[in-house]
């Protein structure tokens, strides 16, 4: 008998996820696109930039606290968009809301979450901010818009690299479907019922696709484009950031057309298989911005040491996705802190090694 992997790292969490969580839902949250060949260069890339260090600059002193969008956070960290939580724990996006807090990070809550706005809000009094798909419908665009606003969000985070749902081949093998118990209680009925694999006289099920895959095709506007994002201009106060951007052209017309500031991400590899990994994707994209805006990334992040490196390419800050998934799964709201609370220490780790004693002194050079 194997003995478990020891959580020392955020590896050490996903090994212990796998053995607890079902194959359907581990296979959901850990999956990507096709050969998921982005998923793993995701990964490598970040590892593969060297960092050429300074010796001898009094670290004894530190602080990661920063300012990203106007929020005062802990460290460059917030938690990615990710959805339906609770099939990892009860608790589900609450739990990662108040584990956020306590360690000082902020967070992104899904569209898709599985605990309503208000409640993930009435659960943290950190940042939070709201990301939103915009659906064929707008009125349930607008509405979930005015709901956040409501709710007290104070950005919302547009993601637009998925017109279509990427190839998730393993959850067409799985046949991937919410079970009766779990909801999705920030999106109206008809919504609801298809990701939980229900069917009207008009549309037969399909069984070789998955209930997100066929959410995707009857709901999202595969038509968006820069239009919409005046649109939603003007139907709140709100910034919004647009995430998926991966080429600094897109960056600039993103700023050109109103928006506070872009997220550098490719889905965590779950759209567009063999598309560039973010890490390499970056450094375009804070040279077209030229310090316009606000700027964070996601994709693969798993060590300090890469947070250390995207400062140094030019984001403001990170966001953690899968990483908390893992940690939520081995131990509710104290395992995702477990799992924030290493990659800080981390963060911390790296800055005084590189001889940094703020963020704000990380810079490019530091890279090789």
């Amino acid at each position: 008998m194997n003995s478990p992997t020891p959580m020392i790292n955020l590896h050490g969490f996903e090994a212990a996820a796998a053995d607890l969580l079902p194959r359907m839902v581990y296979d959901y949250y850990a999956g990507g696109a096709n050969d998921e060949l982005l998923l793993r260069s995701s990964r490598t890339a970040w590892s593969d930039r060297a960092l050429r260090y300074r010796v001898l600059r009094d670290v004894a002193v530190r602080s990661q606290r920063t300012t990203v969008l106007g929020h005062q956070v802990d460290w460059p960290v917030f938690v990615a968009p990710m959805a339906f939580q609770q099939l990892a724990h009860a608790d589900g996006e609450v739990a990662t809301a108040q584990a956020a807090q306590n360690t000082g990070a902020g967070m992104i809550l899904s569209t898709l979450s599985n605990r309503t706005i208000e409640a993930v809000r009435a659960g943290t009094t950190g940042p939070l901010w709201f990301q939103l798909y915009i659906y064929r419908d707008r009125g349930v665009t607008a509405e979930l818009v005015q709901r956040a606003e409501r709710a007290g969000c104070t950005a919302l985070v547009l993601t637009v690299d998925a017109p279509l749902l990427g190839r998730r081949e393993r959850d067409l093998l799985n046949g991937f479907r919410l079970p009766p118990e779990v909801s999705v209680p920030n999106l109206g009925g008809t919504l609801r019922q298809t990701l939980a694999g229900g069917h009207d006289d008009a549309t037969p099920p399909d069984t070789t696709a998955s209930a997100l895959a066929e959410f995707f095709a009857r709901h999202w506007d595969s038509s968006i484009s820069w239009r919409d994002l005046a649109w939603l201009q003007s139907i709140t106060t709100l910034p919004i950031l647009v995430k998926g951007v991966v080429r600094g052209d897109d960056a600039v017309l993103a700023l050109e057309h109103g928006a506070a500031g872009v997220i550098v991400s490719n889905h965590g590899g779950r759209q567009l298989d063999t598309s560039i990994p973010t890490a390499r994707a970056l450094p375009e994209v804070a040279a077209a911005m030229a310090g316009r805006g606000t700027l964070l990334v996601d994709g693969g992040i798993r060590r300090g040491t890469d947070v250390l490196k995207a400062l140094a390419m030019g984001a403001q800050a990170v966001l953690l996705g899968r990483p908390v998934l893992w940690g939520l799964a081995v131990n509710g709201q104290h395992g995702a802190r477990q799992v924030l609370q290493l990659l800080k220490d981390e963060c911390d780790l790296a800055l005084a090694l590189a001889g940094c004693r703020t963020p704000a002194e990380v810079t490019s050079d530091l890279l090789e």
